[in-house]
């Protein structure tokens, strides 16, 4: 890079003639050795006769270059294996950098991953998302499909944030009651609202920690467990059906239109029976007005979140250890993060839960 600002600065190649009799030429290199966030590197910066080369990339007596480890750690946060830092930077910059110096770099990350996950929390997040996904990774010598859990809560000014990410051999409720023990042991002490995917026994164990949280089944989900029993052919219609139901504008009306779901479909009973089966986490969302509904009918927030890390973890067949792979996961959604805005709706939302839980809000702004 400084060879390639040097023949700018002169106007020509090294060894071609028209540089002959320019008044100016190359003189050299000196040596110098440049302190980094990894270590130090010695360098040849080139000079020119006259002295007037004035580098920019390595400027003169400048004896630090921060910086690098950055596009190391943005170019891992989005998926690009080892291999690939390495290719794009011997490409970018014709520097060849070691496995090991990637390595290094992502590695100093794990201090802050471990910062992060133990932070203080808020006292009081109106509306938390809880689901997980399956990554490969090998544990106790051999690869397998563990899930990584994630919980995402909505503050009162309706900023979105992770709250921690977890890993286990499987999904289970047993495992999220730990999840939401930390979080409880981390400063959150109140929930409004908990989104989930309808598991067997989270409900119960979100209100073993959390007593006075409401669970809302995640919409979505059922509509998916509902359509696993229908046939292809059908699917269209019945799922068309279907929104009679959670599209109620009370929980009386959406009883009614499942028991004329019952009626004009008698093959399909199993599919009403997935919806009775978990009425008692479907109608919560049924107090609240439209805007709310929109917010807490769907796991979605965490679903979109999880479809992002997925794409930056398919590159990968699997990861050496559930440290690397929380590394990777915690980059990139750093970077999504970045992306996130005030939930839509959220004013009303807010005016809705001081009507109904001010008194929560006041004990939680207390402390």
């Amino acid at each position: 890079m400084l060879e390639g600002e040097l023949k700018h600065h002169l106007g020509y190649e090294k060894h071609d003639p028209a540089g002959n009799g320019s008044g100016n030429s190359r003189n050299g290199k000196s040596k110098k050795t440049l302190k980094g966030d990894v270590g130090e590197l010695p360098i040849e910066v080139p000079r020119d006769r006259n002295g007037t080369f004035e580098p920019k990339i390595i400027e003169k007596h400048q004896t630090r270059f921060d910086g690098f480890d950055d596009k190391i750690l943005s170019m891992y946060a989005r998926g690009m294996t080892v291999r690939d830092i390495q290719g794009h930077l011997k490409e970018l910059y014709g520097v060849d950098v070691s496995a090991g110096l990637i390595s290094d770099v992502t590695d100093g990350v794990m201090e802050e991953v471990k910062a992060w996950q133990d932070r203080p929390l808020e006292p009081l997040y109106p509306i938390v998302y809880l689901d997980a996904l399956m990554v490969k990774m090998r544990h106790e010598g051999k690869v397998e499909n563990r899930a990584v859990y994630t919980a995402i809560g909505i503050d009162m000014e309706g900023q979105k944030s992770v709250l921690g990410l977890w890993t286990s051999s499987h999904e289970g409720a047993k495992y999220w009651m730990g999840v939401l023990t930390n979080l409880r042991n981390r400063g959150l002490r109140d929930v409004f609202l908990c989104c989930t995917d309808g598991l067997k026994g989270f409900a119960e164990a979100i209100e073993a920690v959390f007593p006075q949280a409401l669970v809302q089944t995640c919409i979505v989900h059922l509509i998916r467990a509902s359509l696993n029993y229908v046939s292809w052919k059908e699917r269209k219609t019945v799922a068309a059906d279907l929104k009679s139901i959670y599209r109620a504008a009370t929980a009386e009306q959406a009883a009614a239109a499942l028991e004329e779901f019952r009626s004009k479909y008698p093959r399909h009973q199993a599919v009403a029976d997935v919806w009775e089966r978990n009425w008692q986490r479907v109608i919560p969302f049924f107090e609240f007005p439209e805007e709310i509904r929109k917010i807490i009918y769907t796991t979605n927030a965490v679903e979109s979140l999880h479809m992002t890390l997925r794409k930056v973890t398919k590159n990968r067949g699997s990861f050496p250890s559930e440290e690397s792979a929380i590394k990777l996961l915690y980059l990139a959604l750093q970077n999504v993060a970045k992306k996130w805005h005030t939930v839509q709706g959220w004013k009303e939302a807010l005016r809705q839960f001081t009507i109904r839980w001010g008194d929560r809000i006041e004990q939680a702004r207390a402390g």
